[in-house]
């Protein structure tokens, strides 16, 4: 009798995580606007007023039509948000609610009822980074223009000759300033850091994040984060399949002679033109590169998590 009802208990307990199986969503990752449908449509950022006072809005999609939207007091992050105040309403299009506020979403506009009865009224917006397109000055090494990835280790491009997570540079650097353009995938059904999930390596020895982190809380693992040492100074995180900017600065550690280390290494870098670390000190190499900080220049390392993160526009200028 004991023996049937564990296998009966076994059997309950298989068929729950058959279950959990089927009903966990699909892990779908769009990588052009056309593919996207109107869960894409609605994402994405707001501007406007909030009662008197001017407010941004970002609105994340969670799939199946349910949506968060994080409303930011100023404005957005980058363009009047204070960095402190956030509030947070979730639902379908037609009804976003949260702490007595009342929102929805129609024809490109976040409108409703603060708690207070205030009137809400905010127009979707599309902002792109200051230094998408940048040009390379002269002297700078051009690592990826679109047309060839020569001066990457198994450097792929794909189908619209971006090139494609999973390499290496050839070449290896100590001081320089880096340009270069990333684009997460739309990806609704995931979360964390199952979404547009990749990495630039800094000398193959710190990883300066890429992920789709549009409106949340900005991390050391998250857009801009430098994974386990900090998190950006704000979260320029744009929604997915948008262009974003990466301009770092870097001075490499510095070493004595007998291989001792004197001095951390120092980086600056702007996301979207917006500063998020300004000589930020690297104490220690970050997990998944090379795994040791010496005097020898590194490479550039565009990290595979899995997701079809897209790079493109890479240059630099090497300071040596």
């Amino acid at each position: 009798m004991k023996r049937l009802l564990m296998m009966a208990l076994a059997g309950a307990m298989a068929a729950q995580v058959a279950n959990a199986q089927e009903k966990k969503p699909a892990r779908i990752a769009h990588t052009n606007e056309a593919e996207a449908g109107q869960d894409f449509a609605i994402q994405g950022e707001y501007e406007g007023t909030w009662g008197d006072d001017k407010a941004g809005a970002q609105v994340i999609a969670m799939g199946n039509n349910t949506y968060e939207a994080v409303i930011l007091p100023g404005g957005l992050p980058g363009a009047g948000w204070n960095g402190t105040k956030k509030i947070k309403v979730k639902g379908d299009p037609g009804k976003l609610a949260g702490e007595g506020h009342t929102l929805k979403i129609d024809a490109s506009m976040l409108t409703g009822t603060t708690d207070k009865g205030a009137k809400v009224a905010l127009k979707k917006v599309r902002r792109t980074s200051p230094t998408v397109g940048l040009k390379p000055p002269e002297g700078a090494t051009i690592l990826f223009d679109g047309t060839h990835a020569d001066a990457f280790i198994n450097g792929k491009l794909d189908a619209n000759k971006l090139l494609v997570v999973g390499t290496i540079t050839k070449a290896k650097f100590n001081d320089f300033t880096l340009h270069l353009e990333f684009q997460t995938p739309f990806m609704p059904n995931s979360r964390g850091q199952g979404r547009g999930n990749s990495g630039v390596y800094i000398q193959n020895r710190y990883e300066l994040q890429v992920l789709d982190s549009f409106g949340l809380s900005g991390e050391n693992n998250e857009c801009g984060g430098i994974y386990t040492i900090a998190k950006p100074k704000v979260n320029m995180c744009l929604p997915p399949l948008t262009w974003q900017t990466y301009d770092i600065d870097f001075v490499a550690a510095k070493f004595d002679a007998d291989g001792k280390k004197t001095a951390d290494a120092i980086l600056t870098v702007k996301h979207n033109g917006v500063a998020i670390h300004d000589k930020l000190m690297l104490p220690k190499v970050t997990p998944g590169g090379e795994g040791k900080e010496t005097a020898i220049p590194g490479a550039f390392q565009l990290q595979d998590h899995g997701d079809p993160v897209r790079y493109r526009n890479i240059w630099v200028i090497d300071k040596k």
